[in-house]
């Protein structure tokens, strides 16, 4: 179960259009687009979460 501890990425748009949101339980690791609260969540394993973290920053 993901708890309800959203928090906004850093890297998120300045202008509050293009915001990310992360939900980060050691577990389970959720993100979800901060217009839309209510629609799809896109969960990841730990494992997961950390491929997605290299493979973005070294893209």
């Amino acid at each position: 179960m993901i708890h309800d501890r959203w928090r906004k990425s850093s890297f998120s748009g300045g202008d509050n259009n293009n915001c990310v949101e992360l939900n980060l339980a050691p577990a389970i690791s959720a993100i979800r687009d901060s217009k839309n609260p209510t629609g799809p969540v896109l969960t990841l394993t730990p494992t997961a979460w950390s491929a997605l973290l290299h493979t973005t920053k070294h893209a």
